[in-house]
């Protein structure tokens, strides 16, 4: 009895140990990409900042349509010392006015401006995640393509490390010159470079993530199967306005609009209706000794307002500046249009070029692959030519590692061309106003 109470003890323990190493183990589960791009939308502090301006946005138009609505103000003064003569000013215990804008045309230039800020601000908010989407995806495509040829850096290193073991025993037996035995030790040098290097790509991609998402490091495994083919547009097709233009040309007609309104300042008039109401009285003061009869405690007065510019320098000047910054706006939204006519341009040459680099390092790669199995077949089944005269030499181990090192090789050389290739279409889509077709296949895949 005692030996199968401890059997079972023993085997609880165990139970309980593997729960709590499984427990305690990190799960690296893998991170699509549609997740890794709304959470860099939440996360991103240009974002952010867009939406308060758009808040601000909606304030200033508010602020601007409403001087049509009457403000009403509330005021009250007690006396604290007996009031001494004549003050010209009947004495009030509280006071009540109300005031608003009739009719003004440099106000209506000032909503219409606030109107077409309004809609900058939103550009500026579709811009900026735009542009968020766009360096997530980047960074992201970064990350999938350096671990896929992490992978196959190392099994290069490992096809090397053979065959520097093969060039030692070759070398040992006097087959091999000691530079061939160098040659492969400088193989698997350049090799361990490029895979540290690949590294030192991959941690800088992972840490781009982990800033954008607020994400830890050890989460950020990418999902290859996540990521959808990239639109292929052409830069014939229909141009859709890009948000950072749309927002500076919207931002250009604000200034405009506002510098109509602070030059028709100057000379047309406006109307403001206004209504006051004072309760007055005679507490401390004798107020009513200056006057033929007694002052009443109920006053009420209301009236048109109309003001007519004649003299005011200070707002003239400002006129000259809002017409200055109207200007400058005006070329920096035209400025903007040119620089992504040009991007547009260089992008296409680019992705033609490009294109062609992808398609000759995947006919590389398939051409490397049939070596290899032709390299593999001679090995286990020999030239077929036996020891005849003139009768190519049979293959060795050695021919094998390298055959398998240059797949890889050029495995890895598609891989970049093919992200190089991604990163320019994805800047042709945000260039042409096309990056919403990247997102709705982006969420697409993620359903």
């Amino acid at each position: 009895m005692n030996k199968g109470n401890n059997s079972q003890r023993a085997l609880a323990l165990i139970l309980v140990g593997v729960a709590l190493v499984a427990i305690c183990s990190p799960v690296c589960a893998q991170i699509s990409l549609s997740t890794v791009v709304d959470l860099a939308e939440k996360n991103s502090s240009k974002v952010k900042l867009a939406q308060a301006d758009v808040q601000k946005a909606h304030a200033a138009l508010a602020e601007s349509e409403d001087a049509v609505i009457p403000s009403v103000q509330f005021g009250t003064g007690l006396p604290v010392f007996p009031e001494v003569g004549f003050t010209g000013t009947p004495p009030s215990l509280w006071a009540a006015s109300v005031q608003s804008l009739i009719f003004g045309v440099p106000q209506k230039r000032y909503i219409d401006a606030a109107r077409f800020g309004q809609v900058a601000a939103t550009a500026n908010l579709k811009d900026a995640r735009e542009q968020v989407d766009l360096d997530a995806s980047t960074a992201y495509i970064e990350l999938d393509t350096y671990s896929r040829e992490l992978d196959a850096a190392r099994q290069q290193e490992g096809f090397a490390s053979r065959l520097v073991e093969i060039e030692q025993e070759r070398a040992d037996a006097g087959v091999d010159p000691l530079s061939e035995l160098l040659q492969a030790k400088l193989s698997a040098a350049q090799l361990k470079l490029k895979r540290l290097h690949l590294e030192t790509s991959a941690a800088t991609a992972v840490a781009k993530l982990c800033a954008m998402t607020g994400l830890p490091a050890g989460s950020l495994v990418p999902d290859h199967n996540s990521i959808p083919e990239i639109p292929r547009i052409r830069a014939d097709a229909p141009v859709r306005t890009p948000s950072s233009i749309e927002a500076a040309q919207a931002e250009a007609r604000s200034k405009e609009f506002q510098a109509k309104g602070d030059e028709e300042i100057n000379y047309l008039p406006q109307l403001s209706f206004v209504a006051q109401y004072n309760r007055n009285t005679t507490l401390l003061n004798n107020v009513n000794y200056y006057f033929a009869h007694s002052l009443p405690s109920d006053n009420f007065s209301s009236g048109i307002s109309i003001q007519v510019p004649l003299f005011d320098m200070a707002h003239r000047a400002k006129s000259r500046g809002s017409v200055a910054e109207a200007l400058r706006s005006r070329v920096e939204a035209e400025q903007a249009a040119q620089q992504n006519d040009i991007q547009i341009a260089s992008l296409t040459g680019n992705i033609r070029e490009l294109d062609a680099q992808a398609e000759i390092a995947s006919l590389k790669q398939q051409i490397a692959d049939e070596q290899l199995k032709a390299v593999l077949a001679q090995l286990e089944l020999g030239n077929g030519a036996g020891n005849q005269p003139g009768a190519p030499a049979q293959l060795t181990p050695k021919a094998e590692q390298l055959a398998r090192i240059d797949e890889q090789q050029k495995r890895q050389d598609a891989m970049d061309a093919q992200l190089d290739l991604s990163k320019a279409r994805l800047g042709l889509l945000r260039a042409l106003g096309h990056m919403e077709d990247w997102l709705a296949e982006l969420h697409g895949k993620s359903q």
